[in-house]
């Protein structure tokens, strides 16, 4: 059975627009969709009348109630005969959506929110969400080119093996292509010709666009076997990771990251890249954490591309 899909709902017209790309989600996967609404316990929206620990009490039924019914009347609108429940709960919502991404196929987020979901996106906490979730979680933002790629981020790490195989799947599913991007910078070693400091670096153009090239090729090989019916682009670039991912998102219905990696991706959702494309994409991004990994040891350098 497939495993549904979780999204975070608060009332918001972000959220709403997240409801509504989980819901084609759900319904491109046959799953079924999971409105979740937490209350935090010092959660400063509540209406009065009604301790946070009793979602029956005057004035939160109402509000429960206006809140769920307007998320599931988006969803329907998607896809009507599309299973839905709803969850309401006590807890901070970055727990919750935590918790639940234990039993989903994808966590759906908006890029801003009320109450306890307005800092999701600010700081430190969207990399706590998108790095500790056991599954990929989509923040929504931007406005996507529904006749574009998926676009995914590839790097040389086996880390990075789950974004793959998610973004091949995700292209699939939405009959789109697909194009992976390697971001060679300039400052790597594979690409150094001489013993220079910069910006007096010279660079072998052959040699750095030969190893992009040997990158996406060992990226792409095995799933672009198994997904004969997408279509796959190879992008090399060289340049400065975040400028060139925020600035190719433009053109994509989906950016695809991995949540660790290396070279100009290592620690992506631990710096300022990370901090760049949740903020700054111009669509909808997909952080999918390598499984193998400890949530509770993850480390990484901080990028400074």
């Amino acid at each position: 059975m497939t495993k549904p899909v979780v999204v975070g709902v608060d009332g918001s017209p972000s959220s709403l627009d997240a409801v509504g790309a989980a819901s084609h989600e759900a319904a491109i996967r046959g799953a079924e969709l999971r409105l979740v609404h937490a209350f935090g316990r010092s959660s400063s929206h509540l209406p009065a009348g009604g301790p946070p620990w009793n979602p029956s009490g005057a004035g939160v039924r109402e509000l429960l109630d206006g809140t769920l019914a307007a998320a599931e009347r988006r969803a329907r609108a998607v896809a009507p005969e599309m299973g839905i429940t709803r969850d309401v709960t006590v807890g901070e919502p970055l727990v919750v959506l935590e918790i639940a991404s234990r039993t989903a196929s994808l966590v759906v987020v908006g890029s801003r929110g009320l109450g306890a979901f307005s800092s999701l996106l600010l700081g430190s906490v969207s990399g706590h969400l998108a790095a500790h979730a056991c599954c990929p979680v989509l923040v929504v933002r931007g406005r996507p080119d529904p006749a574009g790629p998926v676009l995914l981020a590839v790097d040389a790490s086996p880390a990075s093996e789950e974004a793959v195989r998610f973004a091949f799947t995700e292209a699939s599913l939405r009959g789109a292509d697909l194009t992976g991007l390697h971001v060679c910078r300039t400052g790597s070693p594979d690409v150094y010709d001489g013993p220079a400091d910069p910006p007096f670096v010279t660079y072998d153009e052959t040699r750095l666009r030969e190893h992009a090239e040997r990158v996406l090729d060992a990226a792409l090989a095995g799933p672009r076997e198994t997904h004969p019916d997408v279509t796959v682009a190879r992008r090399p670039v060289a340049g400065r990771v975040r400028h060139t991912l925020i600035e190719a998102s433009a053109d994509a219905q989906l950016l695809v990251v991995g949540a660790r990696g290396r070279g100009g991706f290592r620690g992506l959702l631990l710096g300022s890249v990370s901090q760049a494309v949740l903020h700054h994409a111009q669509c909808p991004v997909a952080v999918v954490r390598h499984r193998g990994e400890d949530p509770a040891t993850e480390g990484g350098e901080r990028d400074h591309p």
